[in-house]
């Protein structure tokens, strides 16, 4: 069997038009037009290749059996989708795979190593824990509590922020708290933020994310808030709290080198943001105070430009205003702290001249919400909130992020 990776292509599953096909995908920046895969980990152009037989359809029918790939992929074409349930399965056998292999590196490239184990999957008729369940975790159903509370506490206590948004006559991507959805047959991410009010001009990745998917929970950290030396400006904007729609997309869209996969505002225009207008390097109300040359607030805008990607292994804080998630390490539904340092990339340089390199956790979370994405939705739902206002310590206990951030940072 020929090495499958992205762009491989069963020989009768080749588009007529490779343009058409792809524009749901490239709707973002130099993406626009192309007419080959963005394999961003190697940060190169991969184009379609025919491949003998019905490989790719067959690996696809694993991946789908095995609960790695829902239906939404194009059969017979290693698409994204199929690259992304690759990777799942590779880590899965990384990590959890009583018979799998610790080295194994997630890299969505399928030769000989990894065929070896699909092979061994289907004689075992094994199913990953990580599809959709019968029966959510406790942790799961305590989130949707927790977060159904929060709203309620919101459209009561919004604070001087938040009351500001829910006056506004567009918000774009970003929800008023009467519109927050929280279903569970849906991909939710969540950003607690714990030092947003703190005077720091290099932040530090200091906050974790929470990620609900298939009634599971997963947590990774990096940072909600910008770095002031990041941005390169004084004004550095934080986006707001609350709820806000996002989609797959592209990050560094307008430098070929430095394409990779994120999360990108739903509607176009964007998301909700105040900035440091005093010049504090901090997030507070009074920000909301500050005024131009002709006394009028400066106030919340909307931005484009805010997305959700990936920062490193997690010692330098990659946000000028985005929301950053380290490579290093994450907690898995079975809350193992898993280690991911060995092929995870520091920096674009590492990406750019190591095969074995990948952006690690950050592709776990990246893969999860592109693989088990409701079919018909090309979104999910990203709530952002205080520790305090989560009220976390309630619904979980007394530094329940600080533990979990301690965890991830010690491996």
């Amino acid at each position: 069997m020929a090495l499958l990776f992205l762009g491989s292509t069963d020989t009768l599953r080749y588009p007529s038009d490779r343009k058409k096909f792809l524009q749901p995908y490239h709707k973002d920046g130099l993406l626009v037009g192309k007419v080959t895969f963005r394999d961003d980990d190697r940060t190169t152009w991969r184009s379609f290749r025919k491949e003998e037989g019905s490989e790719v359809e067959k690996l696809q029918q694993f991946l789908m059996n095995s609960g790695f790939l829902t239906s939404r992929m194009n059969i017979g074409i290693f698409d994204y989708a199929t690259q992304s349930a690759v990777r799942l399965f590779q880590e899965y056998v990384r990590t959890i795979d009583e018979d799998g292999d610790k080295s194994v590196v997630p890299d969505g490239f399928v030769g000989s190593g990894t065929m070896k184990h699909v092979n061994r999957w289907i004689a075992q008729n094994k199913i990953c824990s990580w599809g959709p369940l019968s029966s959510p975790s406790q942790e799961y159903k305590d989130w949707f509590k927790l977060l159904e509370k929060a709203k309620t506490f919101y459209a009561s206590n919004p604070g001087p922020i938040l009351n500001h948004v829910n006056n506004l006559n567009k918000t774009y991507s970003t929800r008023k708290v009467e519109d927050w959805k929280f279903k569970q047959d849906e991909i939710h991410l969540i950003g607690i933020r714990r030092n947003q009010d703190k005077a720091v001009h290099n932040r530090e990745n200091d906050d974790i994310f929470i990620l609900l998917v298939n009634g599971q929970v997963f947590k990774f950290w990096g940072s909600t808030d910008p770095s002031a030396r990041m941005a390169g400006r004084k004004d550095e904007p934080f986006l707001v709290e609350g709820q806000h729609d996002y989609r797959f997309g592209w990050h560094k869209i307008w430098k070929e080198s430095k394409i990779y996969k994120a999360g990108k505002p739903n509607i176009a225009t964007g998301v909700l943001v105040l900035r440091d207008w005093d010049n504090d390097n901090s997030l507070s109300p009074k920000d909301l105070d500050i005024t131009d040359n002709n006394g009028k607030a400066l106030g919340i805008h909307v931005n484009n430009s805010i997305n959700i990607h990936w920062s490193g292994m997690g010692n330098t804080n990659f946000s000028a205003g985005c929301q950053v998630i380290s490579g290093k390490s994450y907690i898995n539904n079975h809350n193992q702290v898993i280690d991911c340092s060995k092929f995870a990339s520091r920096s674009y340089g590492d990406l750019t001249t190591s095969a074995k390199k990948t952006k690690g956790a950050y592709n776990m979370l990246a893969d999860m919400v592109i693989c088990y994405t409701k079919p018909g939705l090309n979104s999910f739902l990203y709530t952002l909130g205080r520790e305090e206002s989560l009220d976390i310590d309630s619904g979980f206990g007394a530094n329940y992020a600080k533990n979990a951030l301690d965890k991830m940072t010690g491996v």
